[in-house]
């Protein structure tokens, strides 16, 4: 038993990162401390003023533990990596881990490629970005091969000059062969200027150029070329247009705001680039609610900061981050030269800031508006389904299926939706063991008494082992110790009595509900407490019935089809003492058919890899017998 007052104690006086465990040992908490003695032993003083989140958390704590580290950036480091790998419940968590891609251009070969990469080496290359889309990376290094005649192979050059044929991009006009010496290193390197050029953010020398070849092409009647060239310029343009938030400092900087909305929050990211805006991008954070706004942006940027491979030189943020120092120092030094935290309070940078602000709050907008039409369409159909049955909660709904053709392979499936929406973890495949032909009544009587069985025998496994008889403390510790709110069975009064004598063999009171069809095999009501209850079919309840329906006969049909599949592949090979799948697809490979295998003798089939006499013998007298 994890005693806390000794535990506490004995904490050093040292820098660290404190993880807080729950009593299934899962990590619900990770913090770190500049003297870890002080930190943790203020979250179990009764005086301290604690968030109701902390709150909530500290009352969930089961034992602590502690990693002590030489510095306080040496703590933020770690803490970072660990929550990032734990997600642990009580900690404010960064949703998305999004890596940006960049522009790469290899300035140690002799003929420069540009390439997409998805990290920032130290190398010889020179790298752009990083860039918020892949897609537009990709439009632009395909913009630059087709402008510039950039080659995109990875042969090693002038060493391999001449050794291999040119490719395709020479032949349809998209390189100039350098494979073959047709274009000199200078001459290639002066195109290479003018993608420098562009990559930079002049696009005044590309679009002359495109222009300059679309009236060249023309004017040699080359019109599909000509088009082309034309598509190409105007792309340049659009590309020029989205880049209008110039700055006179050519600086690199990151624009971060944040809206909230009760325990959700939606950072926005403007990323400038040399004083271009190259893009734009939001992100989800949870476990906000009774966070301080400062403690949000903190809690962001260490996340974000974490998992990017870049740091810009400035950060313009709409709200101050606590620990400054720390947070700039530990930046800093993952970019190598200074970076400054600010918060502007005026002019164009200030603008720009609560622009970002004004992005946040319409994605939460957009997102609270989405949201509740998803209510309606889980919860809420919940509601009105509990409403018809009369039922007081309803939140986890267990259907049944079973499958099987003419008798062959009788399957079930169990699928579970909780709060309205499917749980596919807990979906689960049965195959019947005492049932023999099709009898939908025996198969569905043994998969529910199983069902039921096995939760009985983990939650008494559970019970010894943890020491609790609390059914809402082991629910989620098993595989189906769980049990539903509701049985939805996928049939009338005959299924529905088979589910209920199942649940009064095992002492449990269950709700089961029955899906009355007409004759186009569609649901028009439920059988309910030996009753048919109609119901609206224009309604969200409807509908989700329709979902739970239509998703339990897929996935048992999926998992008979699958069996189906298996019998029909096995081979009549399987029935020969000796041959395994090896050996069997090395005759098959060797003699192409059944047939001329047949007509093969003992020798002949000897011969075929992986075999020996004694089992070509059993091969030819397996056919051979029958005959």
């Amino acid at each position: 038993m994890f005693n806390f007052e000794e535990e506490l104690k004995k904490l050093p006086e040292k820098p660290g990162v404190y993880l807080m465990h729950d009593k299934h040992d899962t990590i619900i908490y990770v913090g770190k401390a500049v003297v870890l003695k002080n930190r943790v032993r203020q979250y179990f003083q009764s005086s301290r003023n604690l968030s109701p989140k902390i709150q909530r958390m500290v009352q969930n704590i089961a034992w602590f533990e502690y990693i002590v580290v030489d510095t306080e950036m040496e703590a933020l480091v770690l803490e970072c990596n660990l929550i990032k790998e734990h997600q642990p419940k009580y900690n404010t968590m960064l949703k998305d881990d999004k890596h940006y891609p960049y522009i790469k251009v290899t300035m140690s070969e002799a003929f420069p490629r540009v390439m997409l990469a998805r990290e920032r080496k130290r190398d010889k290359a020179k790298y752009f970005g990083p860039y918020t889309s892949a897609a537009s990376v990709h439009d632009s290094i395909e913009l630059l091969r087709k402008t510039y005649y950039i080659r995109n192979c990875s042969r090693s050059l002038p060493k391999d000059i001449g050794k291999e044929r040119p490719c395709l991009y020479y032949h349809i006009g998209q390189c100039k062969g350098p494979c073959q010496g047709y274009i000199s290193a200078e001459e290639y390197g002066k195109n290479m200027e003018q993608v420098m050029e562009f990559l930079q953010g002049n696009y005044d020398l590309i679009t002359k150029r495109l222009e300059q070849q679309m009236m060249e092409a023309s004017e040699a009647m080359e019109f599909e070329k000509a088009a082309e060239f034309r598509d190409l310029f105007y792309s340049v343009k659009r590309l020029a247009e989205q880049q209008k938030a110039d700055d006179a400092d050519n600086m690199d900087r990151d624009i971060i705001a944040f809206a909230t909305a009760g325990n959700e929050a939606v950072a926005q990211v403007f990323f400038v680039r040399q004083g271009k805006m190259v893009g734009r991008e939001h992100f989800y954070l949870t476990g906000v609610e009774n966070e301080t706004r400062p403690a949000i942006m903190t809690n962001f940027i260490k996340q974000f900061y974490s998992g990017t491979p870049y740091v810009p030189k400035e950060l313009l943020l709409s709200e101050e981050v606590e620990e400054e120092e720390l947070i700039a120092g530990w930046l800093s030094a993952k970019r190598g030269k200074k970076v400054y935290l600010r918060v502007p309070k005026k002019g164009e940078k200030e603008r720009l800031v609560e622009l970002a602000e004004k992005n946040a709050s319409f994605v939460l907008q957009k997102d609270a508006e989405r949201i509740v039409q998803q209510e309606k369409k889980t919860k809420g159909a919940l509601q009105e389904i509990a409403g018809w049955l009369g039922l007081e909660r309803l939140s986890r709904v267990e259907a049944f299926d079973i499958s099987n053709t003419n008798g062959f392979e009788n399957v079930a499936s169990m699928v579970v939706f909780e709060d309205g929406r499917p749980k596919k973890a807990d979906y689960r495949k049965f195959r019947t063991k005492t049932i023999q032909g099709q009898d939908d009544y025996g198969s569905m009587r043994e998969v529910l008494t199983r069902r039921f069985e096995h939760a009985k025998r983990e939650l008494e496994e559970l019970k010894k082992k943890y020491g609790t008889d609390s059914a809402e403390e082991l629910a989620d510790m098993g595989s189906f110790t769980r049990f539903p709110d509701l049985l939805l069975m996928d049939g009338g009064k005959g299924q529905v009595n088979v589910a209920l004598q199942v649940l009064s063999e095992q002492g449990l009171l269950i709700p089961v509900c029955g899906m009355v069809k007409d004759d186009n095999h569609r649901t028009r009501g439920l059988y309910y407490n030996n009753i048919e209850i109609p119901i609206d079919t224009r309604s969200e309840g409807f509908h989700l019935i329709t979902r739970i329906q239509d998703e339990t006969h897929r996935f048992a049909i999926e998992y008979h089809r699958s069996l189906r599949s298996k019998a029909q592949t096995r081979s009549v090979l399987d029935d020969i003492p000796g041959v395994g799948a090896a050996r069997r697809r090395a005759l098959m490979k060797q003699f192409g058919s059944l047939e001329a295998l047949r007509a093969a003798s003992i020798e002949e089939i000897a011969e075929t890899p992986s075999m020996n006499i004694a089992v070509a013998n059993q091969v030819y007298d397996f056919f051979h017998k029958k005959e």
